[in-house]
């Protein structure tokens, strides 16, 4: 290992060491992920539902699990709610970008006041 090399890797675990000074950068990247969390995790909860709902739903077309459960005609039952499931899927983004937008119109100010005082 050369001096650069052991240099590097000192100062790497010496950095794990010492406190770190909390920067107005620092508040700008947590007020980032405050900003578009809530819309991500709506997203996906709300996505992985839909999916869910809509593959019931094919499922109930495609197999024989409306014999198990008693269902006469399960084409009918299986497509309503497969339905269900894709415009749930489909309703999924715009949900989502309109509670982006609300969350960036919230924090709007203050990310754009400490933008630019870091760029300046």
């Amino acid at each position: 290992m050369n001096k650069n090399d052991q240099e590097f890797l000192v100062q790497k675990i010496r950095t794990q060491y010492t406190e770190k000074e909390y920067t107005d950068f620092d508040e700008l990247k947590e007020l980032d992920k405050k900003v578009k969390r809530p819309a991500d995790l709506f997203a996906y909860i709300f996505g992985s539902i839909s999916a869910l709902i809509m593959g019931s739903g094919m499922s109930l077309v495609m197999t024989d699990i409306a014999d198990i459960i008693s269902i006469s005609n399960p084409m009918v039952f299986g497509i309503v709610i497969g339905i269900i499931g894709m415009f749930m899927a489909i309703i999924n983004y715009p949900i989502y970008k309109n509670i982006l937008a609300s969350r960036r119109r919230k924090y709007a100010e203050r990310i754009i006041e400490l933008s630019n005082k870091i760029m300046k």
